[in-house]
């Protein structure tokens, strides 16, 4: 089982920034081959929001391109999500996860997630 741990969420006025970490572990050995960053808001469906594969691959919604980056290190199963000017929109549950399939974009592990909020 690989452990899935995310930090860094909070509440942000808009046009703020905040940077969300994640890291994965486990008791075995594994390989991520993929990580990304998923968000839900009260009463709508998990969206997905970045994504990156180690071989230097990214993928983000369309609503947060120019605003978002993500970014790891794929030796030490870690992600970051910068997010910048961010809106009151973006507020949500953000989940982080983790994949290991080596030719796909798939997640098999996810984490607890963390509070994100754009309040004035």
């Amino acid at each position: 089982q690989v452990q899935v741990v995310e930090s860094g969420g909070g509440l942000v006025q808009p046009g703020g920034s905040l940077r969300l970490s994640c890291a994965a572990s486990s008791g075995r050995s594994f390989t991520s081959y993929t990580m990304g960053w998923f968000r839900q808001a009260p009463g709508k469906e998990r969206e997905f929001v970045a994504g990156i594969r180690w071989t230097g691959n990214t993928r983000y919604r369309d609503s947060v391109k120019g605003r978002f980056t993500i970014s790891g290190d794929s030796a030490k199963s870690t992600v970051y999500l910068q997010m910048d000017s961010l809106k009151p929109e973006d507020t949500a549950y953000y989940y982080c996860a983790l994949g290991t399939a080596p030719h796909a974009w798939k997640y098999d592990y996810w984490g607890q997630g963390t509070q994100v909020t754009v309040s004035s």
